[in-house]
């Protein structure tokens, strides 16, 4: 029930936030003086709609998304009323049709600024010094956290009937004991005791010593098998090795809380990492379809391949049952994010094309002028429609190629 909830409210805030995104446009254009003739959230039939003014609203009865109506965004177009030509949007300076068009983007990256402040001064943000490379773990004290089992091949998946159970377990350490010895020889940090497990055959007995609350204390287990590749080449091929069935607590601590000031700069911070993290992920777009179609004929799915809205919602679900809020509300501002930057790529029929076109009018009207030349006029839209068919199919085919996937073979972040 849980899940089917976080589902229902993530497909929600994807609803709201696209239908404010539309909303940027509407509110925009209106301060500027344009006509704004329609605002609908959804699409397809007419639930519910009523007039205000010269702007009808409504409710359609496909909640994907949401739309509005501004008169002459183009100078092709052919349904503006001889009344309404001086509004028409296409007559505006360029940068209030900037303004209107990356308001929708905007709108979005203000609902990611204002959760992420939000969660900096209540549940933090993610910490930027946290360990993250593989050196930067190794170097920690070995602090552990238990396994329930040690999976006995080089898999990242859950305990299965029939795994070994876990030997720090089963010798009797707990969460938080930090591993100072093995069989005698000192351990200072995580590093040196998965050297040092790698030094010992599975299935031997070590000697184990460690700290708790202070306390030192000793213990002895037998080792599990399980296999790795090289510590030095984690590409490398896989042998078999010893297992504690342990992993890492890091001394450093996994979010940052901040004061109300202190958010706009930790927000600003993590902005700036998110946008780095948008831009790879991007460009790694085109390199993920051959992983998104093994996935949909049934491969593994790699949890770093593209998702789409049902994904996401799916995603949203599985927070909210195992009540993991704080990353539900990091994958809303992820997704905001995204289609904020998304938007703005210089592609029609996205916003970002027209925004490109009008500055192309623009600085092409100003070398036209430099060279005492007859101003080319707009740009023709039609002449356009091929490139923006080809974006609209090769698009609406990669939509359909991730939602057939997070369908079939969705990313799954907790073990069921």
């Amino acid at each position: 029930m849980a899940y089917l909830l976080g589902v229902a409210l993530f497909a929600l805030a994807i609803l709201v936030s696209v239908s404010l995104h539309e909303a940027g446009h509407m509110l925009t254009a209106k301060a500027f003086g344009m006509k704004v003739t329609r605002y609908f959230v959804g699409f397809g039939p007419t639930l519910w709609s009523f007039r205000r003014g010269e702007t009808e609203y409504g409710i359609k009865g496909i909640p994907l998304g949401g739309f509005c109506k501004i008169v002459g965004m183009t100078p092709q177009d052919d349904d503006v009323d001889p009344a309404d030509e001086p509004r028409a949007m296409w007559r505006y300076p360029v940068w209030k049709r900037t303004i209107v068009m990356s308001a929708g983007s905007i709108t979005h990256f203000a609902l990611a600024l204002v959760t992420l402040w939000i969660l900096a001064v209540s549940a933090g943000l993610p910490n930027p010094n946290f360990p993250s490379t593989d050196a930067e773990v190794r170097q920690e004290p070995a602090v552990v956290a238990l396994s329930d089992c040690v999976v006995p091949d080089n898999t990242n998946r859950a305990c299965q009937p029939g795994d070994p159970a876990s030997p720090a377990a089963q010798a009797n350490l707990r969460n938080g004991d930090r591993i100072t010895s093995l069989n005698g020889q000192p351990i200072n940090n995580y590093g040196e005791l998965l050297t040092g497990l790698r030094n010992l055959p599975p299935g031997s007995t070590a000697t184990i010593g460690y700290v708790r609350d202070g306390q030192p204390a000793q213990t002895r287990t037998v080792l599990a098998k399980t296999e790795r590749p090289p510590l030095d080449d984690p590409e490398g091929a896989v042998t078999p090795v010893a297992a504690l069935g342990v992993g890492l607590i890091p001394s450093t601590p996994t979010r940052v809380t901040y004061g109300p000031i202190g958010a706009f700069g930790g927000t600003a911070d993590f902005t700036g990492e998110m946008a780095v993290g948008t831009y790879h992920a991007l460009l790694r777009i085109p390199s993920k379809v051959p992983a998104l179609w093994t996935a949909l004929t049934g491969g593994e799915r790699d949890v770093d391949t593209p998702i789409s809205v049902v994904g996401a919602s799916r995603l949203g679900g599985e927070f909210v049952a195992n009540d993991a809020w704080y990353g539900f509300f990091l994958l809303f501002v992820s997704l905001n994010f995204f289609i904020g930057v998304f938007n703005l790529l210089p592609l029609l029929p996205v916003d970002g094309g027209h925004i490109a076109i009008a500055w192309f009018e623009r600085a092409r009207s100003w070398v036209y002028a430099r060279l005492r030349r007859p101003d080319p006029g707009r740009v023709d839209y039609f002449k356009l429609m091929p490139f923006t068919y080809a974006v609209i199919l090769i698009g609406g085919a990669f939509t359909l190629l991730t939602i057939a996937a997070d369908v079939v073979n969705p990313i799954t972040l907790f073990s069921r």
